[in-house]
């Protein structure tokens, strides 16, 4: 889904100003195909910048974490997703984006997991240009964030709020 209406009219008063939004990150694991290799991601890559990501979004006015989620992934990637568990909750930003617009989200990163035979990923919409799987040995360029996102996906471990480990973000 394009930015949300109620961001679009927001914007429409205070142009690029900062702006602090609910976001969630999505880290969606699924098995291997093959026995005894490493599970998979699913990572789309953004139409603005190019760079690989997992499923991220702003939550709807009144929207819970868990369902913006379970929205963003079959929206971006067209796979049926449930959530596990939370995997940490933590400032980001502010990010200013490629039209000037500047924004910092309070981010709920959630673990996920496919539900039934949907996991056939591909480009839902016009957010992004491309939605795959990659083994997480394999994984392409990424951003920091998102690397220690996915690991903790990996680890288990308790909910983190804050700052994650070995981190300067």
């Amino acid at each position: 889904m394009p930015t949300p209406d109620f961001i679009l009219d927001l914007r429409e008063r205070i142009g690029h100003a900062p702006l602090w939004l609910p976001g969630v990150t999505a880290v969606v694991l699924r098995p291997a195909a093959d026995p005894g290799q490493p599970p998979e991601v699913l990572l789309v890559r953004r139409a603005d910048t190019g760079a690989w990501t997992p499923v991220t979004g702003i939550a709807e006015p009144g929207e819970q974490p868990d369902v913006t989620a379970v929205r963003e992934i079959t929206e971006e990637t067209g796979v049926e997703a449930e959530v596990e568990r939370v995997l940490w909750v933590r400032a980001v930003g502010p990010v200013t984006y490629p039209n000037g617009d500047v924004a910092s989200y309070m981010d709920t990163a959630l673990l996920c997991r496919v539900v039934g035979d949907s996991g056939c990923a591909h480009a839902a919409d016009d957010e992004n240009t491309d939605a795959r799987w990659f083994p997480v040995d394999r994984l392409p360029e990424l951003s920091e964030r998102f690397r220690q996102t996915i690991t903790a996906a990996l680890a288990g471990g308790p909910t983190r709020v804050g700052t994650p480990p070995d981190s300067s973000a």
